[in-house]
């Protein structure tokens, strides 16, 4: 083989190989995940729970019932209850981070408050925020949209339960 083509070939092999760095590049850090992975949120049980990932939804969603905005020292707080598929249920306080409005089919709005929660995904604890919002009626309880989506996880659309369902930090406090 002469040099010219050693070269050539080394070239278009080189360029090759640069492609798939390059989309790896762009996805530093992130996880490919499925649209269906399984979250455990620390503070309402330590078993999974199954979440939907969704890229059209802008901030992420608890299943919520009886929310009671409250004053606490001057702070705005909300009071909940979130009920599993199974019908436990835990009650719970957290400080009010926020409202959005959810625009409906309707064309009409929902006010919602925004909480924060840490959840175990793909073996890493995160702090995100959740809308409170009774998801009773849907497959999933809690939804993760692209706020906590953007610098996490990438979604495998046909796929599901990609990721570690349980964090080491969680496991070793134990």
């Amino acid at each position: 083989m002469s040099t010219w083509m050693k070269t050539t070939l080394t070239g278009l092999l080189l360029a090759l190989a640069a492609n798939p760095v390059l989309a790896e590049k762009d996805r530093a850090g992130k996880v490919i995940a499925g649209w269906v992975e399984r979250v455990t949120v620390l503070d309402i049980r330590d078993t999974p729970i199954k979440a939907k990932l969704d890229s059209g939804a802008n901030t992420s969603s608890i299943h919520a019932i009886d929310v009671k905005e409250f004053e606490r020292d001057g702070n705005d707080w909300v009071r909940f209850k979130f009920v599993d598929k199974d019908g436990d249920t835990k009650e719970m306080e957290r400080p009010l981070v926020r409202g959005v409005k959810i625009k409906d089919l309707d064309g009409g709005a929902d006010r919602r408050p925004v909480i924060e929660l840490d959840m175990c995904f793909d073996g890493r604890v995160h702090t995100t925020q959740f809308t409170l919002s009774d998801r009773g009626e849907f497959n999933y309880r809690i939804l993760l949209g692209r706020r906590f989506l953007g610098g996490v996880a990438v979604i495998d659309s046909s796929a599901t339960y990609l990721t570690k369902e349980h964090c080491r930090e969680v496991e070793q406090e134990d």
